[in-house]
């Protein structure tokens, strides 16, 4: 068994908002993880959006196949994905459904797909609902993130990071007769994600783990507690390049546990046209930056490219 771990809580209304910042700011360098409380995000929403989400996976395959990822966007069936290549895993067992911008300029063909509404008539207007409520709460943390980087709390909808951010809602279920066994079996295999950050809803059910350092052999994995009424929020790999790897991008897992779990992910990253360079705050003389600027949407389609074999 892996050791429980104790991240700091972090209380999103808060008036103390500098105590917050340097909170985050300890939370980032030492974990990469944290929780966020008081986010406004109404707790029977997030059950509708679970009991929605178990209704889809409950579909019979050929249902769900129907709307099969494209373009980002859709289901993706139980070992679709391998996030660790290293590994000899067969596939992470799990299943997923994404749901891509709702307001997205440039997706004039309306790339998200949709249950039809004679099966599930809640599933679009409970997951659009979600979406914005995590989208702002999202925003808002990104004001105190920015706090923590000694920038001013709107660096980054000035820098053109949040006028039309990319952000992806990600359902996933892992089903429960999954277990650890001699053979590589996970439900999501060790990885960092890619973006800005991540904010994590679960139904309660452990497996999630995290191992603070990643140049360190063997690894180290701790637990990931659920807290009621909390999320889980973690730094992705362009934040780490921002910040000049003074924020940390940190490895985590799920792990089978012998229990069905669901979890929502909800990942914000900047507009597609945002430039990720050296904060100016994480870099000098003697800190010189580590990497060249990149524009957000390249960053990520190579991202992506390199986990499903293709740019979508």
């Amino acid at each position: 068994m892996a050791e429980a771990l104790q991240l700091p809580v972090i209380d999103l209304s808060s008036p103390d908002r500098l105590s917050s910042a340097n909170s985050i700011r300890q939370a980032c360098i030492e974990y990469g993880f944290f929780y966020l409380s008081n986010h406004g995000v109404k707790a029977e929403l997030l059950r509708e959006v679970l009991s929605e989400s178990r209704k889809f996976f409950s579909l019979p395959v050929e249902e769900k196949m129907k709307l099969a990822r494209k373009e980002h966007r859709g289901y993706s069936p139980l070992y679709d994905e391998n996030l660790d290549p290293a590994s000899s895993s067969k596939g992470d067992s799990k299943q997923s459904y994404y749901v891509g911008p709702l307001d997205d300029p440039m997706d004039q063909i309306k790339l998200n797909q949709w249950p039809p509404e004679d099966i599930l008539p809640s599933w679009r207007p409970t997951m659009e609902s979600y979406y914005r409520e995590l989208e702002s709460a999202g925003k808002r943390l990104l004001s105190l993130v920015a706090l923590s980087l000694s920038l001013d709390e709107d660096f980054f909808v000035r820098v053109g990071g949040l006028d039309k951010p990319t952000a992806f809602l990600r359902l996933l279920h892992y089903p429960g007769d999954a277990i650890a066994s001699g053979e590589e079996i996970y439900g999501a295999s060790a990885h960092s994600d890619y973006g800005m950050i991540t904010l994590l809803a679960t139904d309660g059910v452990p497996g999630l783990q995290i191992c603070r350092d990643k140049s360190k052999r063997p690894f180290i994995w701790e637990d990931v507690p659920h807290i009621e009424g909390t999320f889980i929020v973690n730094i992705g790999d362009m934040m780490e390049r921002w910040t000049n790897c003074l924020f940390r991008s940190t490895l985590h897992r799920v792990m089978p546990t012998g229990q069905e779990r669901y979890s929502v992910a909800f990942f914000l990253d900047p507009d597609r046209d945002c430039i990720v360079e050296c904060l100016p705050s994480c870099c000098g003389e003697s800190c010189p930056s580590k990497f060249s600027p990149i524009r957000s949407g390249d960053y990520l389609k190579e991202r992506l490219r390199v986990t499903y074999g293709f740019a979508t």
